[in-house]
């Protein structure tokens, strides 16, 4: 009935798959953008008889800088949710 409006539910949705090659660059570029704006570089160690490598990064990221350090829970005091009694009178 409203198949003029929504379309038919038969036509599956094209889905383009990648290749191996535009993942392979796709990842390179958005490594390359991120690894660009870090202060210090990190040092980024290349094994080419496994086809693998390794990145040393900071301990800090400059964007985790920006957060708010976790509270350390042994610090914390925690209120008594208990309540107390009354004493009748």
């Amino acid at each position: 009935m409203f198949k003029f409006l929504f379309g038919s539910k038969s036509e599956a949705p094209l889905v383009k798959r990648e290749t191996q090659r535009e993942t392979v660059l796709r990842a390179q570029k958005e490594l390359n953008e991120i690894l660009s704006t870090l202060s210090p570089k990190p040092r980024i160690t290349i094994y080419p008889e496994e086809g693998t490598l390794t990145i040393d990064l900071p301990e800090q990221m400059p964007d985790e800088a920006k957060a708010l350090p976790a509270p350390d829970k042994s610090d914390a005091t925690v209120p008594d949710t208990k309540p107390e009694k009354a004493d009748a009178a």
